[in-house]
């Protein structure tokens, strides 16, 4: 009977019934759509980050992260990489051995990171196939290196050169080999630009007399959310004395950062929550404001209270669970369209977002939970505006509301 009372007596009034609905339908596109900008950004600043080099994960030693020493490498044939790459998510796996050497050709000798790859497994990984700017990509088989352009430029070098590779290899024995410069690849960060030497990983293996030996697993994943489900399932296929390292420990800089900027962003989703809150409580004080005479005749005839409290609450209800709902499917399209046709930044702003190696868009989040989450909390919003007619009804006197 209370429901049967409420639903109909949001209807004897249609336009004041819309323009309630309509408070908290377009409350909850505008909070879906400033969550899912603020979600999107970070998840696709996370990928491009991961996708650039680090991946989401790692597999290590559990001393090399922090020494970066050959000594600590892991054994390849002691991962099962048919059941990781099996792993739900994991979209690609690249085996490594990275080591640091001087680097020469002519009388031009540098300090560079030498990063033995799986060439296809990599490309999975980073799109290092896509850097390629001059020369071609390795292969397997390959006795050859792919050079960065800021180093091969500080060198001299050019495709079909010879790089010298001198350094200290597995156990403090001597690394010293000869290669021909097959490709040279560009990055975005000028650390790396000048820096960076891809060569074949059978090849890092026997310059390094590190034959079967990895200093590390990158794992890339389809999406930061399910990182930590990755990262346990994964840590479970490994030798104990090995660890799972996420790109918050590599990344450290970036983490805070999103953290700092996520934290900024809550205040100001609170803010729009106030005037949500002032928005939705505006319109329902309208409500009741409107309806003092009924209030009192329903009241002189002989309804409690306490049943009149009840229909209008379910009323309030009614209202907030139509705009949640309609909210959410005025959201939808938005959300994916720009999901989908993501903003694109031109000018300074592409060239800031250029230098920390991040492709200069700006994306939306579908991930379910946010309009969940959000049509939640303005639900609950227009529920807490009931307070209000819960004093006034209390209040008020038969008497007094007919004469109004």
């Amino acid at each position: 009977m209370y429901l049967n009372l409420s639903w109909r007596n949001i209807w004897r009034n249609k336009k004041r019934t819309l323009i309630a609905l309509a408070s908290v339908f377009f409350a909850v596109i505008t909070a879906v759509n400033m969550r899912s900008m603020q979600l999107g950004s970070y998840a696709y600043m996370i990928h491009s980050t991961a996708r650039f080099y680090n991946g989401y994960l790692q597999i290590q030693n559990k001393q090399y992260w922090e020494k970066r020493s050959l000594e600590n490498s892991i054994l390849q044939d002691s991962l099962d990489f048919s059941r990781l790459k099996q792993v739900h998510h994991v979209l690609g796996l690249a085996p490594r051995l990275e080591a640091f050497t001087l680097l020469s050709f002519g009388n031009t000798t540098r300090v560079g990171q030498i990063i033995g790859i799986e060439p296809e497994q990599e490309n999975k990984v980073t799109n290092l196939k896509t850097r390629l700017i001059a020369g071609e990509y390795l292969r397997q088989d390959d006795y050859a290196a792919l050079v960065s352009k800021g180093l091969a430029q500080m060198l001299g070098l050019s495709l079909g050169d010879s790089l010298v590779l001198y350094g200290q290899a597995y156990h403090g024995q001597i690394a010293a080999s000869l290669l021909p410069v097959k490709g040279i690849i560009e990055y975005p960060i000028r650390e790396l630009n000048n820096s960076m030497v891809y060569i074949p990983l059978q090849a890092a293996q026997d310059i390094f007399l590190m034959p079967g030996r990895l200093t590390s697993v990158a794992i890339m994943i389809d999406e930061n959310r399910h990182l930590k489900d990755v990262k346990e399932k994964v840590a479970r296929l490994i030798p104990p004395h090995y660890r799972v390292i996420d790109w918050p420990t590599m990344l450290p800089e970036l983490h805070q950062s999103i953290q700092f900027d996520n934290i900024s962003g809550m205040l100001m989703l609170a803010i729009l929550y106030v005037v949500i809150a002032f928005g939705v409580f505006g319109t329902i004080v309208m409500m009741i404001s409107e309806r003092v005479r009924e209030f009192g005749i329903l009241i002189a005839v002989g309804m409690k209270k306490t049943r009149l409290l009840i229909v209008t609450f379910g009323e309030i209800v009614f209202i907030s669970l139509i705009g949640a709902l309609t909210g959410i499917l005025g959201a939808l399209p938005i959300v994916y369209y720009f999901a989908s046709h993501p903003i694109r930044f031109t000018g300074e702003a592409a060239r800031s977002f250029d230098a920390l190696g991040i492709e200069p868009v700006f994306n939306f989040s579908t991930d379910p939970t946010i309009f969940l989450n959000q049509a939640l909390v303005v639900f609950l919003i227009a529920l807490a505006t009931f307070a209000y007619p819960i004093f006034f009804i209390k209040k008020l006197e038969p008497d007094k509301a007919l004469r109004s």
